[in-house]
Parts: C-alpha cells; structure tokens; sequence
C-alpha cells in the first residue's frame, strides 16, 4: 500500500535517485528537453524539502515517488495562452512528479492526495511528456493551454476542479 509524506532532510538523497532515475527515463523515451540531466537540482530540491512542499510516496520496502506541493498563486500560471484557466479560485500546484521505476500507483496516490486536500487543482508538463498527458488526462484534468516556465519554455497546462 502506498502512503505519502513530507520529505525529511534524511530522504534527500533518496529523492534526488529518484529525479536521476527519472531524468534518465525521460530522455530515454524522447523527453530529453523537459529536464535533461539537469533539472531539478539539490538546491530546489532542498527548498522543497525546507518549505514542506516535497512530498514522497512510499510502502513498506521504501520511498518510491517524490513530487512538490504548492499553494497558489503560482507566477507562470498568471498568463495563458490560446485558452483559459477553469476559473480563479484559489488551487494547489503539482510539480516535479516523479518515481523510481519500481512500483506502480504513483501518480494516483499523488493525486487522490491533492484531491483530498484541494478542490482546485493546476498542473503543467512538457509537449513531449507524452506519458505524463496522458495520465493527467485520465486522471480528469481538463487542458487549458499553454503557460511558459520561468526559462521561458512552454508547457501544455491542465486544471482540474470539484467547483
């Protein structure tokens, strides 16, 4: 059974194998410019990890996800293009979900969560982050448009709302 914390100070490096499993993955089935070997780095991860928005998925054998939590407003979701937001209601955004490649669920877990705790929620991803649309489609986000990251990168942008 999957359960889901925050992250300790002791999970850092745990977390951080899993982004490297994941950036790894990632470019292996052609998503190489979403995050590279690059993204995201120890000094956001130990942000996320100070400002209790890391959370991690985890069972009985150990950590196995690992994705930030954060409250809105979230700056590069102030513009969309070519479509609108579901509305303006306050939400929580998901970033940087990612798993080990060990168990399956993850994503579920992370979003029955969020469910759990926000009737509004935001998510952007990559263009080709196919297996990530895909999931968040299934998962009843509705696409909204396009936002573009803090590099200036663009991102397909998802809202899914219980208002």
């Amino acid at each position: 059974m999957l359960n889901l914390k925050n992250a300790a100070d002791a999970d850092f490096e745990q977390v951080m194998k899993i982004y490297k499993y994941a950036q790894d993955y990632m470019i292996m089935s052609g998503n190489c410019r979403q995050w590279g070997h690059f993204y995201p780095d120890a000094v956001l991860i130990k942000s996320d990890i100070c400002q209790n928005a890391c959370k991690v998925i985890y069972d009985e054998n150990g950590i196995h996800g690992v994705f930030a939590l954060f409250e809105s407003p979230e700056p590069t979701y102030k513009h969309i293009e070519n479509g609108n937001w579901l509305n303006d209601e306050p939400y929580i955004i998901i970033h940087r979900l990612a798993g080990d490649g060990q168990v399956h669920g993850l994503f579920q877990c992370a979003i029955s969560y969020c469910k759990s705790v926000s009737r509004n929620i935001r998510v952007d991803t990559h263009a080709d982050n196919l297996i990530m649309q895909k999931l968040i489609e299934k998962s009843g986000f509705t696409k909204c448009g396009i936002i573009h990251v803090t590099d200036g990168t663009p991102r397909i942008a998802y809202h899914w709302t219980a208002l």
